[in-house]
C-alpha cells in the first residue's frame, strides 16, 4: 500500500521570521505522525532555512520550480543540482499558476520532469483542466495530453516513484474543491493510463489531489482508492489547518 503524502506549497509567501514560527509549529504538531510523509515546498530563498531547521526531522523539503537546463547562461534560473545542494528532495513542476503566467509548454515541463529525475529529485507534476474544459466534458483529454508529452518522449517508466498532482484549475485557491468522486475518477484515469503502458510504474506512482484541500474535505478525498494524499496551498500557511489535513491522511492509511 502506498503511504499517504501531504505536500505544502507555500507559493510566494513567507519571510525569515514567519517561516521560523511556521516550521516550529509544523514540528510540534506533526512529530507524532509517523505514517504520513510530509514535504514542504518553499520559495528558493528559504531553502537554506528549511535545510537548517528540518534536517534530521521527519519533514522533507523541496522547491516550487526548477530550470530545464543543468547549467549555463540562464540568468535568474535555478538548476536541479542547486536544489540538491540545499538538501531538497522534491520539486513542483508545471503548476498551472506558472504555466499560465509564464507560458510554459508541455515540452518545457517534460524536460523539467526529466531534469529532476536525473538529479535524484522527486518531481511533483501538476496536471488539470479549466472549468470550461470540465463543463465541455474534455477533462480527461486535457490531462492525457499533459501526460502524453512525457510518455511519448521518455516512456511511461519514468513515472515510477514520481508524483502526479491532479489540480483542477477551477478549484485552485477558489475554495471550491472537486468532489471526492470527481477527484477519484480522474486519479483512476491517470493511474490506468500509466498502467496500460507500465503496470510497475503505475503501482509506484503517487497521485495527489490539489485544489482547495482543507481539513473539512481531506478525509473524503484521501479515503478514495487512488488518492494518495494532497498538494496543499493556502491551508499550508496555517499550522493548525495543515495539521488537520495531515491527520486526515493518517486516518486514511
Amino acid at each position: 500500500m502506498r503511504q499517504k503524502l501531504v505536500v505544502a506549497n507555500w507559493k510566494m509567501h513567507g519571510n525569515l521570521a514567519t517561516n521560523q514560527q511556521l516550521f516550529k509549529a509544523y514540528l510540534e504538531k506533526l512529530s507524532t505522525l509517523t505514517d504520513v510523509d510530509v514535504v514542504v515546498c518553499v520559495p528558493y530563498p528559504y531553502l537554506a532555512q528549511a535545510q537548517s531547521i528540518l534536517k534530521d526531522t521527519r519533514l522533507a523539503w523541496g522547491a516550487q520550480n526548477l530550470s530545464k537546463d543543468a547549467q549555463g547562461a540562464f540568468t535568474g534560473e535555478v538548476s536541479a543540482g542547486m536544489l540538491k545542494d540545499f538538501g531538497a528532495t522534491h520539486v513542483i513542476i508545471g503548476h498551472s499558476e506558472r504555466a499560465t503566467a509564464y507560458c510554459e509548454s508541455d515540452e518545457n515541463i517534460a524536460t523539467k520532469f526529466i531534469q529532476a529525475k536525473a538529479h535524484g529529485l522527486t518531481p511533483i507534476l501538476c496536471v488539470g483542466e479549466t472549468l470550461i474544459e470540465r463543463e465541455a466534458g474534455v477533462m480527461e483529454m486535457v490531462v492525457a495530453k499533459q501526460l502524453d508529452t512525457i510518455i511519448h518522449t521518455y516512456s511511461a517508466a519514468v513515472f515510477a516513484d514520481a508524483i502526479v498532482s491532479y489540480e483542477p484549475i477551477w478549484a485552485i485557491g477558489t475554495g471550491l474543491a472537486a468532489s471526492s468522486d470527481q477527484a477519484q475518477a480522474m486519479h483512476a484515469f491517470i493511474r490506468s493510463k500509466i498502467a496500460a503502458l507500465d503496470e510497475d510504474a503505475a503501482s509506484r506512482l503517487k497521485i495527489l489531489y490539489g485544489g482547495s484541500v482543507n481539513p473539512q474535505n481531506a478525509v473524503q478525498l484521501f479515503v478514495m482508492q487512488d488518492i494518495d494524499g494532497g498538494l496543499v496551498g493556502r491551508c499550508s500557511l496555517n499550522a493548525q489547518e495543515f495539521e488537520g489535513i495531515c491527520r486526515a491522511a493518517s486516518s486514511c492509511q
